[in-house]
């Protein structure tokens, strides 16, 4: 004679684990990896019911003032150093070669106006952008291709990366610092509005973008 199944157990395998393993299973996964994880991702490792977004905004309030923070960048997840105990991390990190003022220029205009083209990163420099600039931004990873405009000739525009805002330590691209703190760091100064010195004539290249675009 069959035995009847008990409903109550087929149940229970399809329940999700209480919170706090929930937060504890988050917690190992983020812990292993190297890269950002998506909730989307988190959950696909997770058992079935598990509630991520609750769990990582516990998890991230259990991190709050810690030597370990967990942080948002862009759509990714990450445990990241607390922003006050950088100093420590000093001797460990190799600084690598410094972006060229074009770079950090174009850079900047494509974060503050993004989705932008070409174009558009010229009018508001004042100098044509040499290929090499925009490439070597994309071989860092930190802009990619957007959408292309409904334009003539469909220009495409470009956009900043999460890995860029992983990198500069942003949730999004509103986080980005005001023009008084890009001023204070050195990264604007008071030189006349581009164009009122001498425009440069289209195909020409500013002596900022020649060469490398590093320094």
């Amino acid at each position: 004679m069959t035995e009847p199944i008990d409903e109550s157990n087929i149940e229970s395998l399809f329940e999700a684990p209480p919170m706090a393993e929930q937060e504890r299973m988050i917690e190992a996964i983020l812990f292993a990896v190297s890269e950002p994880m998506t909730s989307k991702q988190i959950a696909d490792r997770l058992p079935h019911g598990c509630e991520v977004p609750e769990a990582l905004a516990y998890l991230r309030k259990r991190y709050d003032g810690k030597g370990v923070n967990l942080v948002k960048a862009g759509d990714g997840w990450a445990f990241r150093t607390a922003p006050d105990l950088g100093f420590l991390m000093q001797k460990e990190t190799v600084e690598t070669r410094k972006l060229s003022r074009a770079g950090v220029e174009t850079l900047a205009i494509i974060a503050y106006h993004q989705p932008t083209t070409r174009a558009e990163i010229e009018e508001i420099r004042g100098v044509s952008v040499s290929r090499g600039t925009l490439d070597m931004l994309l071989e860092l990873g930190w802009i990619k291709l957007g959408r292309r405009r409904m334009s003539p000739g469909r220009p495409v525009t470009f956009i900043v990366t999460q890995e860029f805002l992983d990198h500069f330590g942003l949730e999004t691209s509103r986080d980005l610092p005001g023009i008084k703190e890009l001023r204070a760091a050195g990264i604007l100064d008071n030189r006349p509005p581009p164009g009122s010195v001498g425009d440069v004539e289209e195909g020409d290249v500013d002596e900022r973008d020649q060469d490398d675009m590093f320094e």
